[in-house]
Formats: C-alpha cells, structure tokens, sequence
C-alpha cells in the first residue's frame, strides 16, 4: 500500500510516521507528503528522507473544492491508497473524502468529542479540564467527527503550564499516531456504525 502524508507545519507528527516506516512497524509506503505551505518545515524532512514532496498553494484556487479536485489527481496520479493528515491546517472538502472514503485517518489533540477545532490544547488548559489526551480518528464530512481508532489520555496537574500541556500532548501523538497508521496498514480495522474494531494480526480482515 501507499500512503501521503499532508502538513502544514513543523511535521513533527510527520517524522514520527517516517521513523515507523524505516523501522518497519508501518508495513506501508510512505509515497508522498503533501502541504499547502510552501515553508512548511514538513517539506524539509521528507526531502531528508527521500520522499517526494509536492506543494498545493490554496492562492492558486479559487475555492477549497477546486483545489481538492487538483490534490486527488495528484494522487491518483501517484496511485495513492490511504491518506493520513498530520497538522494539515485544512478542512478537506467532501469531494476529496468521498474519494477516499474512510481512507483517511486524523490526529487530534483532545479527547473527542470533547474540545474540537483548532485550538483544543488551549480551550481544555483555559477551562480547567483535569484530563485530556489526543484521539486518532477516521475523516468524515463534519470537523473532528469520525469514528475513533486510537485515544490516549493524560492529566491536567496545577502545576502545568499551556506550554508543558502541548509537551506532554505532542509525546502521546507521536506514541500512537503510527501506530493507529500501522493498524491501517495492516488491515487490522473494522468499523462497524460508529465503532472501529481492533482484529488480531492472524484474523484481519478488510474493514
């Protein structure tokens, strides 16, 4: 199987995956790595790594569908199976997910359904959460709603900081993130309604 990787920034996330598929934990190619941001350190570290690396500048669009519609020839082009969004700063359109139909797998930092959209770090710490964590999901049409593969939790201590929250947030991400890739890959996923089934490695089935 092949897969992209889309990002906007750091790419932080984006490493972690490229570090599992060198080890072989992901059993997927990691084809391309895609961003809307020409300076997106993400591009920086693909080149690293030998990946190709491709630039989708939403200027150049006079709306979000025309873009997409561009993105999946690209990845058509590039025969690309599955997509995985790690810090893509983006709604992706219905047009692009219908096209890859739960094929496409998010990380989130929060414990959905519970604080979503961009700035969930910061809206759990400023509330007073006691706990949060990072969830691992499948894209559908609405934001941070598909059925959840992976969560993790952690707790919000008095003593932390917004700043050591993000710490602790950005470990488990990059903790589980390849893993729930790795699950994909594998063929290890089922969704049944709302709900992902895990299958042992010796019973998967395509979900």
């Amino acid at each position: 199987m092949k897969f992209a990787v889309f990002a906007s920034g750091n790419g932080s996330n984006l490493q972690s995956i490229i570090n599992a598929v060198k080890k072989g934990a992901i059993k997927a190619e990691l084809a391309l790595v895609l961003s809307d941001n020409p300076k997106a350190y993400a591009l920086e570290r693909a080149k690293a790594a030998e990946i190709k690396t491709l630039v989708v500048n939403p200027k150049d669009f006079t709306n979000p569908q025309s873009m997409d519609r561009q993105i999946v020839i690209y990845l058509k082009e590039a025969k690309i199976d599955f997509i995985v969004l790690a810090g893509y700063m983006r709604i992706i359109t219905p047009f692009l997910i219908k096209q890859y139909e739960r094929k496409v797998l998010n990380v989130h930092p929060s414990l959905l359904p519970a604080f979503k959209g961009r700035n969930s770090i910061k809206d759990a710490f400023t509330y007073g959460a006691k706990v949060t964590g990072v969830t691992i999901h499948y894209v559908d049409e609405q934001v941070d709603h598909g059925p959840i593969i992976l969560q993790e939790g952690c707790k919000i201590y008095e003593k932390d900081t917004l700043e050591s929250l993000e710490e602790k947030i950005h470990k488990i991400e990059h903790k589980i993130f390849p893993k729930a890739v790795a699950l994909f890959a594998d063929e290890r996923l089922k969704i049944s309604r709302r709900k992902v089934k895990i299958l042992e490695a010796d019973s998967k089935t395509t979900g």
